[in-house]
């Protein structure tokens, strides 16, 4: 794994730039970090086929189809909606991870929900045989530990670490890994509030809060003043961001600096986690609405 530089983007000096979406190309950010030890111990327990879960344009789903391509296992996606059997192949994130070797099953929104469901496992197993489970999102104790590692000595500096949050594996990971001296800030890409508790079943620490003010509607949901964002920050910083995460992130923390919701001279570290796959399924949707497009 490549030294990832972290940039200055300016602000006073106040705000800096992890790039964890150049750790790898099509693993990218927190997915690496997440698979890393769930691939070892699957691994360890000699299982062929990693099962796990997703929707139509989940990163997770993306990048635990490469990492079944690149360390030869078996990989199986529950993707979340019946409609899209028929719509993989205008699906880019669907089609890349089927020429990934990915075997696909949709069910509905509601089977769905049963994921986490002993009965539903089970019935799993009687179809595609035994397999190595990863949690939606990859967040399970492993994936924490994974995340726990994006934090060096080098960051020690920083007095607030800004982080998307999905499904609460890499807060948890940054809160358990922090300095006594830093705040873990999170920016959920859903609307609500319920992920703190999902959370606390990983996070060491009380260390944390989450900014809930910039999902722009819920999971998946976009205004043209992110789109402008999104690219206006692109143009300035050379930095890509993608819609579902980052975006709002960045968007966030932006706002908050014009808020003086930070201390004067505190140092902010921005982790970018990846999720760039996404962009190009967005644009599709952007294209729809007669949009402007992500850059």
């Amino acid at each position: 794994m490549k030294k990832l530089s972290i940039t200055n983007i300016g602000i006073d000096n106040q705000l800096f730039v992890k790039p964890e979406y150049l750790i790898h190309p099509f693993i990218s950010g927190n997915k690496y970090r997440k698979l890393k030890y769930n691939i070892q111990k699957a691994k360890e327990l000699q299982k062929s086929t990693l099962l796990t879960f997703g929707g139509a344009y989940s990163n997770h789903i993306s990048a635990t189809a490469y990492a079944g391509k690149l360390y030869r296992f078996k990989t199986v996606g529950v993707i979340r909606g019946e409609e899209l059997v028929n719509k993989v192949d205008s699906n880019p994130t669907l089609k890349f991870a089927e020429d990934c070797g990915m075997q696909f099953k949709f069910v509905d929104r509601e089977t769905y929900r049963n994921k986490s469901e002993k009965d539903f496992i089970e019935k799993l197993k009687a179809e595609f045989g035994d397999f190595y489970l990863i949690p939606e999102g990859g967040t399970n104790q492993l994936a924490v530990k994974g995340c726990e590692e994006i934090l060096k000595e080098d960051d020690n500096d920083f007095d607030f670490i800004c982080c998307c949050v999905g499904t609460g594996g890499t807060i948890s990971g940054l809160i358990n890994s922090a300095k006594p001296h830093q705040k873990i800030l999170g920016f959920p890409a859903l609307k609500g509030d319920f992920i703190r508790e999902d959370i606390r079943k990983f996070a060491k620490k009380d260390n944390w809060d989450l900014i809930t003010d910039y999902h722009f509607g819920g999971y998946g949901k976009i205004k043209p003043e992110l789109i402008t964002f999104i690219n206006d920050f692109k143009k300035k910083y050379n930095i890509p961001l993608d819609p579902i995460y980052t975006g709002k992130m960045m968007f966030g923390i932006f706002d908050l600096m014009e808020k003086q919701f930070f201390p004067k001279d505190a140092k902010i570290l921005a982790i970018h986690t990846g999720g760039l796959q996404g962009i190009e399924g967005m644009n599709i949707k952007l294209k729809q609405k007669g949009w402007p497009q992500i850059e």
